[in-house]
């Protein structure tokens, strides 16, 4: 029932919800993901949550990720300074501490991935890795650009769940091998 629901929302609100990010983010790209987030947030909800109204909620969602990445673009914008207020406390390069953490962070994210089916894997790799549309991913693949979209979600909340994971504990042995069979991951 949910499924249904879903698609058919999907189909319905797809469009308005691309316009109404590529307004307030001013920019295709971050709409197409803000779109893809919004719908993955969906996805994402309890099945016990009942919604009296989809449309309503499915703004309301969009209304949240379009909050937070127009802060997080603002966050960003106040972030940049001149290059030379960055020379006087900017490094060329990162400290090994980092740069362990981050090869961590990357191994981790990696097996969250690996544990999809694999065709959810390869989507996800032609959308975010090689940056193929979903309409060229869904041709190459010989499916819908609908089911595209649906493992592309699949794995946006994967990985988010990984994230999640990571922001609470620190990566270690326990987490890793947590991760690694998948069930932190689903």
């Amino acid at each position: 029932m949910r499924q249904v629901l879903f698609e058919e929302l999907h189909r319905q609100e797809e469009g308005r919800l691309k316009r109404f990010f590529t307004r307030r983010l001013r920019n295709q790209d971050d709409a197409l993901d803000a779109t893809q987030e919004t719908f993955a947030r969906w996805l994402g909800l309890s099945p016990k949550t009942r919604i009296e109204n989809p449309q309503a909620y499915l703004f309301k969602i969009a209304n949240s990720v379009a909050c937070r990445n127009g802060a997080r673009l603002q966050a960003d914008r106040q972030m940049m300074t001149t290059e030379h207020e960055l020379d006087q406390f900017a490094e060329d390069a990162p400290c090994q501490e980092r740069i362990v953490a981050a090869r961590e962070y990357l191994m981790i994210m990696a097996r969250a991935i690996e544990s999809l089916p694999a065709r959810c894997q390869e989507v996800f790799i032609f959308s975010r890795l090689h940056g193929l549309a979903n309409g060229d991913i869904a041709q190459r693949l010989g499916i819908s650009r609908n089911m595209v979209e649906k493992h592309i979600m699949r794995a946006l909340i994967t990985c988010r769940a990984v994230r999640a994971k990571l922001a609470v504990e620190e990566p270690d042995t326990a987490l890793l091998s947590g991760l690694v069979d998948g069930r932190a991951a689903r």
